[in-house]
């Protein structure tokens, strides 16, 4: 779905790889797709169906094959400060302590440190960090590292924050709690959000638009608004109206049995 106000603008993009052998395998087809600004929208689909590839090219770190990526009218040509990235794994650095896992990018680029330091200290507080800054990754559990992750996405002030699947190694508690937490933050920073999920459950409680990919090539087959109040707590996934939405999205994989 395109819109004439988006902040993000995909228009025709595809991705292809070749192969070792030689093979050309066309990874996403000529997607279509805009996203407002400060909008969160979920993206779901298979596995190989090119949710990542989507990702990591409007993060500007894969180049697409053909069509445009852009981002307030530029054209998204590499990696910028004004994207953050949060992956599967924190990737944090073990000498480090908190504090200074989060506040790496003053270390890196040209940002005032004050600055930083208060943002890291008010991000971390909204993720339950506080009290943590001084603890080093290896005494932290996965999720705290995870939210540790995310803090540093977010301290040098990303217009969009992109998330490649950031709870799928967590178990379930903690991803629950993390998805609620992940709500409030966004709530709080009104930052454009677009996210990676396997999990249906996880992409509609998440979402304002739920964005559906088919198996490979990838390709938009569904753009599902989300018309649930926020905050939005546990309690609402097992409520009728949640249910009517995962079952929409649903419905384009149980034929395949490709999605759990």
């Amino acid at each position: 779905m395109q819109s004439s106000n988006a902040y993000i603008r995909i228009d025709r993009a595809s991705k292809s790889f070749t192969t070792r052998s030689g093979e050309n395998i066309v990874a996403l087809s000529e997607i279509d797709l805009s996203i407002d600004k400060g909008k969160f929208v979920t993206l779901v689909g298979p596995s190989g169906c090119g949710k990542s590839t989507l990702l990591r090219m409007i993060g500007g770190l894969i180049n697409k094959s053909s069509g445009s990526v852009a981002i307030s009218g530029e054209e998204v040509k590499g990696p910028t400060s004004g994207i953050g990235m949060v992956f599967q794994s924190p990737v944090l650095l073990p000498w480090r302590t908190v504090m200074e896992n989060v506040t790496v990018a003053a270390d890196i680029g040209n940002f005032d440190r004050k600055t930083i330091n208060d943002r890291a200290t008010r991000y971390l507080n909204i993720v339950g960090l506080a009290g943590f800054e001084n603890k080093y990754p290896s005494e932290l559990s996965g999720g705290m590292q995870q939210r540790v992750g995310i803090t540093r996405a977010l301290v040098h002030d990303p217009k969009v924050l992109l998330m490649d699947e950031p709870f799928s190694a967590l178990d379930a508690m903690t991803r629950d709690r993390l998805q609620v937490e992940l709500q409030a933050l966004w709530m709080a920073s009104r930052k454009t959000v677009v996210f990676v999920t396997h999990s249906i459950q996880e992409a509609v409680f998440l979402a304002d638009r739920v964005i559906v990919l088919a198996p490979r090539p990838g390709r938009v087959v569904d753009d599902i608004t989300i018309d649930l109040p926020r905050p939005r707590t546990l309690d609402l996934i097992n409520s009728e109206e949640f249910g009517k939405y995962a079952g929409a999205v649903r419905r384009h994989f149980e034929a395949e049995e490709v999605l759990q």
